[in-house]
Parts: C-alpha cells; sequence; structure tokens
C-alpha cells in the first residue's frame, strides 16, 4: 500500500492499521533514494515525530556538553606549558577524536527535524564516516593511553614517552582509523546506509550474504576486539605491578618495624593501589559501555535473529557512544593535579579547587599516569 504526497506527487509507503492508513519508515525519500533504505527497515512503522523533537533534545545537550568538556581539554592541554608532554598528548588526541564525533551530531538535529536523511547518499556517507573515524580512533586511543599508563608507572624513569615517540603513536591512532572508513565510503568493501529511524547512518550489517558477514567479522575484531584486548592486558599488567610494588613496601616497612615507607604520602590521598584500579576500572567500563552495545546489534545483524533489530533498538548504540564521548575528558583529564589548577586559574568560576602541595613539582609527574603511582614510591 503506498500513500500519495500531494506536494511532491511521489508515492510514499504506507499500510493500513485498523482502518487509518499508518506511515513506514522511508515514507518522504523520493523513489529514486529508497535504494538506500534496507529492506528490513521498510516494515516497520515511521516513529512519532515526538520521538525525533525528542532524540533532537537528547542529542543537542551532548553537543554542548562535549563541545565544552573536549574543547576545554584541547586548549589548556595546548596552551599549558606543564602539560605539553608526550602523555598528554594521547589525552588530547582522544578528544580530538570526541569532538569528530560531535561533528556528527548538527547533522543529526537537521535530520530529526526533517525526520529523513538530509543529503542522502552524501550526508550518509559523511555522517558515517565521522562516526567511523571518531569511533575507532577513540578505541584504538584508549589502548595507547592504557599502553603509555603501563610503561610509565612500570618503569617511571626510562619508561615515559617523549613528544617525538607520542606523535608517532598519535599518527598511528589516525592511519588505524583509514580501512574501515575508506572501504565502506567508496563501495570498496562494505557500504554505508541508514539504520534505526533512518536519521543515522553506519556500516552494512544487516544484508544477508558471506561478504557482509566477513566484513562485519573484520570491523568487529578491527575496532573492538584488538583495542578491548590491549586494554584488559596493559590494565592488568598496571594494577598487577602497583600490587606488587604495595605489596614490597609493606613487607620492607615490616622488617625495619615501622609503619610506613612511604614517609612523604599525602594523608589525605588514597592508596595508589586503590587509584589505579578504580581509574582503570572507569576507563575499561567506559569503552565497553560505549561499543559494546554497536558491536551486539552488528554481530546480532549479521549473524543473528534480525527481528529483534527494531528501529528504536538500534538508536540506543549510537547514543551511548555520543554519551560516553561526553564522559571522556572528564575521566582522562579532570583527576590530573596540574589540569585542574591550570582550571582554577584561568576558568575560576567552575569553582574547582587543587591543593598545591597535591600537584608534583618533578618531571616525572607531570603526567596523568604517573601522579598516582610516583606517589606510592616516594
Amino acid at each position: 500500500m503506498f500513500l500519495l504526497n500531494e506536494t511532491d506527487a511521489v508515492l510514499l509507503p504506507a499500510a493500513r492499521t485498523g482502518g487509518e492508513m499508518v506511515k513506514l519508515l522511508g515514507w518522504n525519500l523520493p523513489p529514486e533514494q529508497m535504494h538506500l533504505v534496507h529492506e528490513h527497515w521498510k516494515d516497520f512503522p515511521a516513529p512519532p515525530y515526538f520521538m525525533h523533537l525528542l532524540l533532537a533534545l537528547i542529542y543537542f545537550v551532548l553537543m554542548n556538553v562535549s563541545l565544552i568538556g573536549n574543547g576545554i581539554v584541547v586548549w589548556i592541554f595546548t596552551t599549558s606549558k606543564s602539560l605539553r608532554n608526550g602523555s598528554n598528548m594521547f589525552i588530547v588526541n582522544l578528544a580530538i577524536f570526541d569532538l569528530l564525533m560531535m561533528c556528527e551530531m548538527p547533522m543529526f538535529l537537521v535530520n530529526a527535524f526533517s525526520e529523513r536523511l538530509v543529503g542522502y547518499e552524501t550526508g550518509c556517507a559523511i555522517y558515517a564516516a565521522l562516526g567511523s573515524v571518531s569511533g575507532i580512533g577513540g578505541a584504538i586511543s584508549n589502548a595507547v593511553i592504557a599502553y603509555d599508563r603501563y610503561r610509565t608507572i612500570s618503569n617511571p624513569l626510562e619508561g615515559r614517552m617523549n613528544r617525538t615517540k607520542a606523535s608517532l603513536f598519535v599518527v598511528m591512532t589516525w592511519l588505524w582509523t583509514v580501512p574501515f572508513t575508506v572501504m565502506p565510503m567508496f563501495n570498496i568493501w562494505g557500504r554505508y546506509i541508514p539504520e534505526g529511524y533512518l536519521t543515522t547512518c553506519s556500516f552494512d550489517y544487516l544484508t544477508d550474504d558471506s561478504d557482509t558477514r566477513v566484513f562485519v567479522g573484520c570491523i568487529f575484531a578491527w575496532a573492538y576486539a584488538i583495542p578491548m584486548v590491549f586494554i584488559c592486558y596493559f590494565y592488568t599488567r598496571l594494577f598487577g605491578h602497583v600490587r606488587q610494588h604495595e605489596n614490597m613496601l609493606k613487607n620492607q616497612a615490616r622488617k625495619m618495624n615501622i609503619e610506613s615507607l612511604a614517609a612523604n604520602r599525602n594523608a589525605n590521598a588514597e592508596a595508589a593501589e586503590i587509584r589505579i584500579a578504580k581509574a582503570a576500572f572507569t576507563i575499561f567500563f567506559l569503552f565497553v559501555c560505549a561499543w559494546t552495545p554497536y558491536a551486539f546489534v552488528a554481530m546480532i545483524g549479521a549473524f543473528g535473529d534480525k527481528t529483534i533489530l527494531t528501529p528504536f533498538f538500534t538508536m540506543i548504540p549510537a547514543m551511548c557512544c555520543k554519551i560516553v564521548s561526553c564522559l571522556d575528558p572528564w575521566v582522562y583529564a579532570i583527576s590530573h593535579p596540574r589540569y585542574r589548577q591550570e582550571l582554577e586559574k584561568r576558568l575560576p568560576w567552575l569553582g574547582i579547587k587543587e591543593a598545591a602541595d597535591n600537584v608534583s613539582t618533578t618531571e616525572s609527574k607531570q603526567t596523568v599516569v604517573s601522579e598516582p603511582p610516583t606517589n606510592a614510591e616516594t
């Protein structure tokens, strides 16, 4: 059944339910653009307009939070001399990837108000490419940060990266995003298609053929499994190292019949082991929250029961990624004493207070990764 749009004089998909004509997804796309819509979505009713408005409101809030949070991170870390070191380059790099994800949001707002994909094939390719670069880049950046933290804490004298080596790792994270961004964009392998309410785009995980299934399996390994393995490995090693060091200090103090060897540790600071454990778990948890829903949906679409993939169900993963991109600057930077001091100095209206004795005066404590264990080793 089709509904006639008198303004555009085109046939639009609709269905009769209880004597009423119900618009189906893709009802406001011209016939020559209907090839963009996968057959899986064509039988679902179009969502009510208020759902588009609700999502637009959520994305508008996330867009501003991401722009402010990540923008401040880039601004302060790049303009403060004490923060311009190798390890902090990775935090700036992650913030840039998160800002790229934020660039999708104005496009989504336009799509949501229009109830369709504005720009059709070109708009879909741009939207999906931004999501691919920011998503894959953010994932591998998390893995690089885990590696850098492990090296710096386990070997504080020689493990700290210089800016040249850090720059090479930054370039590597961008190169890591290229294959599975470029290939779908130019239809070399895979393709970008609208998903959910047809106001967002991602790679095709619904086409029922072996080529699509192999593509989904490869991008799952490249963008999710490999970074996940690296993150788990390096943070497990990091936690083990800190725990071993703490036990060594306790045993030595017991032999010397004193309470603690770490005599100059800040009394108000948490034990290094607890602080590192919390940071590691938070980083790992955010990565899982951001990309597991997307991985779950993609694997179901390629290998599982597609009938459970409703438009609303597939809109959730994209929102999870946007939310986490807003949280990243706080998780990776707000705990940095020198960053907090810069915030206190430059943006006093934020109400952030950082005691001077919490900020190390040595070079080895200038990075995010080195501050907790250095306290343990002093």
